[in-house]
């Protein structure tokens, strides 16, 4: 054991002097929070301003619009206010609730100032996100619907730029949008959207939504109806309860803290993944290297094969420990931050603000990290021996591609079932894939948030440590057998003539 642990102690050596190993640790937790700050960065700065046409061939529908476009920048600009507010307010003062629906900038800023810190500064407002301007001349004169709609094609398709009445700059068109008479009496006027990016709905159904409320207002006043109890009854909603029989009598209510239970373990499996992944791929970067430079050859004069494999596997385990470690310590590090100085409490205003509160009290009170750590280390032992064979067969990185290959594929599976598993997570393709020694880390991993059955739980958890032990045994044989062995890569009946012989 002493031999072994010599060799394990090599192994994180060598793996951990290597700035590669540094700038891992250092860079996931990183891309973490860029990745995490991208979507909000991209929808405040990145975004273009959308310039469009609107041609109402109606007659009275552009005021339609314009209202629904003021009341879109309107509650912009009133979430955008909510969280400079949060950020510049004096902590252990209580939030004051901002209104979206009629916000005004002024009045509340007015209202919320006795709260906000003597260095807030000024709040600047978004930028507009849709823009109406004057359609170019070759529209604006058309009155027919098919020659309006040739010309508006060409312009789309060209690209071309033009400088509309009222405005300094030059600007291309993000959409067309031509309004004609209803067709019928049931469905309104037709909203013909024509736009080059479809990926964008945001306009189209921003103006779909408001004619298709104008069109019913309309309609209730040709039949006579009250508008005013109309809307009321419009704006009704059914109060939902959400309760969670899992739960204590009295504590059956399904908050925030229960929602990241059912999915904050899809996160650390994408981490169980990538450190698996990533420490497989050393452990066969170590054999290949040692055996294509001889130095494999030196180590066994002085130890025995199961010591060398023994102390590869748990030198590596080693360094996977710290990656894991490290990039866990980084995720509460940063919801410690937030909650101790980011002014996040338990009255903070916003269910994102509530998330690392949240998500600290989880961590705090529930079974997700001994359980990450004793599947991450179940799900290392299983990979890592099939790898360490694979890596003791070969004599080049690119003859162990092949096998890589379908380890690989093997891998993609979890990552591409993250999603589903938490919806359906004791369904009948969860059950099946978790009885599946090469899936149960993962899957497993999901579906304990969800209380599968106790025979679910050990009945895998036994079989992937017999299978655990199956791999770490039949490495051991291949190990022995080829570790010293060069020229071509073994083929896989040579493989079972290893497994199999006495």
């Amino acid at each position: 054991m002493r031999n072994a642990l010599i060799i394990a102690w090599r192994e994180f050596a060598e793996n951990a002097k290597t700035r590669g190993f540094w700038f891992g640790i250092l860079l996931f937790p990183l891309i973490w929070i860029v990745t995490a700050q991208i979507p909000r960065l991209l929808a405040a700065k990145g975004t273009p301003t959308r310039h469009f046409v609107i041609v109402d061939l109606t007659g009275r529908m552009i005021p339609v619009i314009e209202s629904a476009l003021q009341r879109d920048g309107q509650r912009r600009e009133a979430l955008a206010f909510r969280e400079w507010a949060a950020d510049n307010r004096r902590s252990g003062v209580s939030a004051q609730q901002i209104s979206l629906e009629s916000f005004d900038l002024q009045t509340t800023l007015n209202q919320i100032r006795p709260q906000l810190q003597t260095n807030a500064g000024t709040f600047t407002p978004p930028k507009v996100k849709f823009r109406r301007v004057a359609p170019p001349a070759s529209i604006a004169s058309l009155g027919d619907l098919s020659q309006l709609e040739v010309e508006v094609r060409a312009w789309l398709r060209g690209g071309l730029a033009y400088q509309p009445r009222g405005m300094d700059e030059e600007v291309s068109l993000f959409a067309v949008a031509i309004i004609v008479e209803e067709t019928t009496t049931k469905t309104g006027p037709a909203l013909r959207f024509w736009s080059e990016n479809q990926a964008d709905t945001d306009l189209r159904e921003l103006m779909e939504e408001a004619l298709s409320r104008d069109f019913r207002q309309r309609e209730y006043v040709r039949l006579g109806l009250d508008q005013k109890v109309i809307t009321g009854l419009e704006t009704a909603r059914t109060e939902v309860v959400n309760l969670s029989p899992r739960k204590a009598e009295g504590e059956e209510r399904v908050g925030l803290v229960d929602l990241l239970r059912q999915w904050a373990p899809s996160g650390f499996v994408y981490l169980l993944w990538v450190a698996v992944f990533s420490i497989a791929q050393m452990l066969l970067n170590s054999v290949i290297e040692e055996k294509s430079n001889r130095i494999i050859e030196v180590l066994l004069s002085s130890v025995t094969s199961t010591e060398l494999m023994a102390g590869k596997l748990i030198g590596i385990a080693a360094v996977g420990l710290v990656m894991i470690a490290s990039w866990i310590g980084t995720l509460l590090v940063v919801m410690l931050w937030l909650v101790r100085f980011g002014g996040m409490t338990s009255q903070s205003e916003g269910a994102l603000a509530q998330v690392p509160l949240e998500l600290m009290t989880l961590l705090g009170d529930s079974w997700i990290l001994p359980a990450f750590l004793l599947y991450f280390f179940l799900g290392y032992i299983l990979y890592a021996g099939v790898i360490l064979a694979i890596g003791s067969t070969c004599d080049t990185l690119k003859d162990a591609q092949n096998y890589m290959g379908v380890i690989v594929l093997l891998m993609m599976v979890p990552l591409v079932a993250l999603t589903f598993i938490p919806r359906d997570p004791n369904g009948p393709v969860a059950t099946f894939l978790s009885w599946i020694p090469f899936y149960t880390p993962f899957v497993m991993m999901n579906r304990v948030a969800a209380g599968p059955p106790l025979r679910d739980i050990l009945g895998t958890l036994a079989l992937l440590v017999v299978m655990d032990v199956l791999v770490i045994w039949g490495c051991g044989r291949i190990f022995r057998a080829a570790v010293l062995r060069t020229g071509q890569p073994a083929s896989l009946v040579q493989i079972w003539r290893w497994l199999v012989k006495k």
